[in-house]
């Protein structure tokens, strides 16, 4: 999958790895979308620049000019945490719990989201309903566009090949401003939007529209505005018949395609629904709402970098040292070149509970803890391993088993309940929810069904699955009203 793997010890250090390497590299940091890249031999084998480890870029933060910024190791969970975003940036919050599921959500970057350039991408329709802007850094110097400036077509953007996204950027929403982002795909999680838009609007004193921004993903060869719909809406109250108008002017913007997810007609026909719809809901609610209750986002603690070894000078690293269910491993290098992490723990650890399903991200069987965050490890590179702290279901029992149990409460559960049928998917759910009971052991039922939107079950075992989650969260109450 690649030929060296670098882990520089500052960003200095990564500009200038990409100087030297140019096009035969690529910036990693959650890699969801790299990692399917080169196990569909897409992209030819290259050295990777794995920038996840490097300090304080990981932060969202509100300047003294009223702007958020996200650094280039934000992930989607870490803005569907933050309470700056869901009140401040509520459509970008809307966008990121809508992206994949919460193990890829717990990986995959914003900046990589952007730089992937897909016309169907979540958070660059709400990003661009926001007027952001992109920083592009390089040994040479630093540049920054506004968001629409930066793709020219499919999948296809104006970064050099020694340059690296370091900083998102836009205005955050004021008390006068509403924005929302709705999206339409064939399954309620995991879903590649078949139409997606998100709109923010400015209201005057007097409760018409002072400014309006709609932009329309899905539709185009490139994310989109839809500049007659917002014309129309300037100036005018919000009535029926001006959302109404604007819809139709904004489906007029659209020029879909047929694929394997809808025609091009029954697009053009979603736009008008989807955008009359989140014009709607934006005007009707207050600043902030429309958030549900806090996610699940399988998250232990903060993102630890732990004791990594840094290789001085830049040099790639020989030897993957891990730590997996309390045990050490040091594993070559050049072994795992062609692996995943999911490889890696079943081949050269012997974990072979981790399962491999579909090898992309899409059912969960492989989900394991790392460095406190449920992720797939069908998505993540196997030097991702290194200087980690990894959880498996060989060692679940460590996280939260009862006093004298070699069982976690919910692998208890799953024999009670008889929540195991084929019992292939049987280990990635029990992670999932070993991490969300760790999260939060009293997790409501909306809370149980959103910690396994990644997780597939093929022989329709849902029922069952989500009685093992009651009972374990039961019994947890249970301990804690005798406690």
């Amino acid at each position: 999958m690649w030929r060296d793997y670098f882990i520089p010890d500052s960003l200095d250090r990564a500009l200038a790895l990409l100087a030297a390497h140019q096009d035969k590299a690529r910036v990693i940091a959650g890699g969801t979308d790299l990692i399917v890249e080169f196990d569909r031999k897409l992209r030819p084998p290259c050295a990777l620049i794995d920038i996840s480890r490097l300090p304080n870029l990981d932060a969202i933060r509100l300047d003294a000019d009223g702007w958020i910024h996200l650094g280039p190791l934000v992930t989607h969970n870490d803005v569907v945490a933050s309470a700056l975003c869901v009140s401040r940036a509520l459509p970008l919050a809307q966008a990121c719990r809508q992206v994949g599921a919460p193990q890829i959500r717990n990986r995959g970057t914003v900046a990589g989201n952007l730089i992937t350039a897909s016309p169907a991408n979540d958070t660059i329709t709400a990003l661009m309903a926001l007027d952001a802007q992109v920083t592009l850094r390089s040994l040479r110097g630093e540049r920054s566009m506004a968001l629409a400036n930066f793709y020219t077509d499919v999948r296809r953007t104006v970064m050099q090949p020694d340059e690296m996204l370091t900083d998102i950027a836009f205005r955050a929403l004021q008390p006068n401003q509403r924005g929302v982002f709705l999206k339409l795909g064939l399954r309620q999680a995991q879903a590649i939007a078949v139409v997606n838009c998100a709109v923010v609007l400015t209201l005057s004193d007097d409760g018409r529209m002072d400014d309006a921004r709609i932009a329309l993903g899905a539709v185009a060869p490139t994310i989109i505005r839809a500049p007659e719909a917002e014309r129309w809406l300037v100036g005018r109250m919000p009535d029926e018949e001006a959302l109404r108008s604007a819809a139709e002017l904004a489906a007029q913007a659209a020029r879909p395609i047929d694929d394997i997810r809808s025609s091009a007609e029954y697009r053009r026909d979603a736009v008008a629904v989807l955008v009359r719809r989140a014009l709607s809901t934006a005007l009707a609610a207050a600043p902030g709402a429309g958030w549900p209750e806090p996610p699940a986002l399988l998250r232990l603690a903060q993102r630890d970098a732990g004791d990594v070894p840094i290789r001085a000078g830049g040099r790639p690293i020989s030897t993957i040292h891990t730590t997996v269910n309390g045990r050490a491993y040091s594993i070559g290098h050049a072994e795992a070149r062609e692996k995943t992490l999911l490889r890696l723990l079943r081949e050269d650890c012997g974990l072979v509970g981790v399962k491999e399903g579909c090898s992309e991200g899409e059912c969960g069987a492989c989900t394991v803890i790392l460095d406190g965050r449920a992720v797939m490890a069908c998505l993540t590179p196997a030097p991702c391993a290194h200087g980690a702290t990894i959880f498996t279901i060989e060692g679940v029992n460590a996280l939260q088993a009862a006093p004298g149990d070699e069982l976690h409460p919910l692998q208890r559960a799953f024999i009670e309940a008889g929540a195991v049928q084929c019992g292939y998917c049987t280990p990635g759910f029990i992670m999932s929810g070993a991490a969300l009971l760790c999260e939060n052991p009293h997790p409501s039922d909306a809370q149980i069904k959103e910690s396994i939107s990644g997780n597939l079950c093929r022989c329709t075992g849902y029922y069952k699955i989500i009685e093992a989650f009651q009972r374990a969260r039961n019994a947890y109450e249970r301990s804690s009203a005798n406690a």
